[in-house]
C-alpha cells in the first residue's frame, strides 16, 4: 500500500499557497463579517490543505474521499469569493487571482485524483 507525503504534492503546496492568500485577504473585510462570511471562507481556505494532508496517511480508496472534500471545499469557496465581490469586499483583481488559483488546483486534484485509481 502506498502512502503519500502530503508536503511533497503540489496540490498540497497550492492549497497552502490559497489558504495564506485568503487569509491575508480577510484582513481587508469589514469587521461585522468577521463571523459570518470571512470565518466560512476561512475555514474554507484551511480545509482545502487540510484534508489532503489528513487523506495522505490512508489507502488510496480513502485518499480519494479525502480529495473529493478539498475538491469541495475549493467550489464552496469560490462561490463564496463571488459573494464577497458581489459584496465589494473584494475588488476584481483580487477575485481573478484567487479563482485562478482555484481553478488550477481544482484541475491539478482531479488529475491526480484520476491517477489514483
Amino acid at each position: 500500500m502506498t502512502r503519500h507525503n502530503y508536503k511533497n504534492l503540489k496540490i498540497w503546496q497550492l492549497g497552502i499557497q490559497i489558504a495564506n492568500d485568503i487569509s491575508d485577504v480577510l484582513l481587508e473585510f469589514p469587521v461585522h463579517e468577521r463571523y459570518d462570511l470571512s470565518s466560512q471562507i476561512s475555514r474554507c481556505s484551511v480545509s482545502v490543505p487540510s484534508n489532503i494532508a489528513e487523506g495522505s496517511s490512508r489507502t488510496d480508496k480513502s485518499f480519494s474521499h479525502f480529495i473529493d472534500i478539498s475538491l469541495g471545499s475549493s467550489f464552496e469557496l469560490n462561490t463564496q469569493l463571488i459573494i464577497a465581490k458581489y459584496r465589494q469586499y473584494i475588488n476584481e483583481i483580487t477575485f481573478n487571482h484567487l479563482e485562478t488559483k482555484i481553478e488550477e488546483f481544482q484541475r491539478m486534484t482531479m488529475s491526480f485524483q484520476n491517477n489514483l485509481k
